[in-house]
Parts: C-alpha cells; structure tokens; sequence
C-alpha cells in the first residue's frame, strides 16, 4: 500500500514511523525551504540534506515520482519537494495524508485517493476527506473522525512541563535567521539562541532547546523559530513526541479502516483452536479443583 503525505514536519514524520513500521510504502512531500523547527525528528531535512534519519528509519530525497516510488519500494520513505501535491495522480496512491497542519485546507480534496485523511482543523470529515484526526493534547488527541471536524485552533501551544506559549520562541524581526547554539543545547533564560538579521532571539525559559530553524530560513517578526523543552531530557530532542506517535496512531487506524486493509487481515488470519474454558470449585476436602466445561 503506497501512502502520499502532505507536510513532512515534525507531527508528519511521526505519522509517517507509524505506517512505515506497520509495511506500508510512504511518499512525503514539502515546501523546498520547510521552516520545521523539531528537525532531528523531521523527515523534511532530506530536503536540506539528501537523506534524514529518525529513530532508525531513512528518508531519502527524491527528484520525482519514479524515483520516489523506487525509493519508497526498497523499504527507505521518500521526500520530494511538492508544495501543490502534483506528484500524487502521478503516483495513483492507495491513501493521501495531509499532515501540513496549516490549520487550514490547503488543496487537498476528497477524490485524491481512495482513501484521504486530514490531520488537524480545517478539515471536515464526509466534505474534504474521509477521516479527519484529532491533533489538540487532551483526551481526544490522536482520534480518528469519520465525521465531522477536529477541534479548532486555539493559538495557544499545549502545556510541557508546566510550560505553555512561553516556551516557543518567535523571530524577533523579519529577515534571515542565523542560529547561534545547536538543537539539544542546555540554554537558561536571556541566552541568545540566535539572530536575524543582527536582531537577538534569547530564550524565554530554562530547558533544553528542542527545535530551532535552520540557518539562512527567511523568517517574518514573530514567526514560530524555536521550541525549549523545561523538562531538560536532551535525550527527547532525538524521539518523536507523544503527540506525533499518538496522531499517528488515528492515521494508521483510519487508514487500515477505510482501505478495507484489516478486513482482508481478519478473514486471511488463521483459526485458533478455542481453549476450554475452565471452572474452578472447591470440594468437600477443602482443596480447589479445575474441570474443564468445553
């Protein structure tokens, strides 16, 4: 089953570990400048790169849609620069996954694929998809929707050690970023992480710096440029997320659903003997005794 993936960031890479490790073949498509910030977890440096890895799995770029589906065949994912998804009825995939997480449809419609799923708000699930997955921390993250629409966006990031907006770090000024310390650095409140355009970005907290974008991204004034995880486990900056592995946990599930893919599982699975069933008395002695009532 060939999967194509729209966004190759960070909540999009752990979706993409979750379908790759249960067989399935995946295409990820991004922007040629992504501007992910978590990206020793993020598919979309092969762009950058030619080549990431994450958690033991290799994507590699790709310059079209025969060579991603090579690469995707021989058991790597693979990463092409496709911001308007054309590759896609190139590729004829059996499902579409839009992972942009751009709070907001950005092309991707019902009829892509037989099966498509949206990740995040600005999808409806039965309109411009088929299942919509929850992306909002709480007790409905990660849920598979087969209608309606995930919870809207709120602007306000989920809290991490006890910390909400104040441990994402904006770009002071427009221009071009130019960063100063490394992603897994231990930095404390004040401590410039980087510049754009001589303009200081300090840290808002005490932690580890989890993502940070990469040198030379063009940027705007108060654009998402860095992330400091305050729980300072440096070993978190090369793991997925919970969120990442929890919405792409509802992917696979939605996926597996709608394709018919679990039905074929069920009446392929052989037949296991039922085991007796066993009940347990106690006899005039005292002692417990077991017999079998098949």
């Amino acid at each position: 089953m060939l999967v194509y993936m729209r966004g190759a960031g960070d909540i999009a890479t752990g979706i993409a570990l979750r379908l790759h490790r249960a067989g399935l073949a995946v295409v990820m498509a991004d922007i040629a400048e992504p501007t992910c910030i978590r990206r020793t977890v993020a598919f979309c440096e092969a762009i950058r790169l030619g080549e990431a890895c994450v958690e033991g799995a290799r994507a590699r770029l790709a310059r079209d849609a025969r060579e991603a589906r090579a690469i995707a065949s021989s058991g790597d994912i693979a990463v092409v620069v496709d911001p308007a998804a054309e590759m896609a009825s190139e590729l004829g995939p059996d499902a579409v996954v839009d992972a942009i997480l751009a709070k907001k449809n950005l092309g991707t419609t019902i009829d892509m694929a037989p099966v498509v799923i949206g990740v995040g708000p600005g999808f409806t699930a039965g309109v411009d998809c088929h299942a919509a997955v929850e992306t909002k921390r709480g007790h409905y993250l990660g849920r598979a929707l087969y209608e309606g629409s995930p919870i809207a966006n709120t602007g306000i990031p989920g809290i991490i050690g006890g910390h909400g907006s104040e441990r994402v770090l904006r770009a002071p000024a427009d221009g071009t970023f130019d960063p100063l310390a490394a992603i897994g650095d231990i930095v404390r409140t004040g401590d410039v992480v980087a510049r754009v355009d001589g303009v200081p970005m300090p840290a808002t907290i005490d932690g580890v710096l989890r993502g940070l974008l990469a040198p030379g991204v063009h940027v705007l004034r108060g654009m998402k440029s860095g992330d400091i995880d305050p729980r300072g486990d440096a070993s978190f900056c090369d793991a997925v997320s919970d969120k990442a592995s929890a919405v792409g946990g509802g992917v696979l599930e939605a996926i597996l659903r709608l394709s018919g893919a679990l039905g074929r599982l069920t009446a392929a699975r052989p037949r296991v003997s039922k085991w007796p069933r066993r009940r347990f008395r106690k006899g005039s002695d005292g002692n417990v005794r077991r017999r079998e009532i098949d």
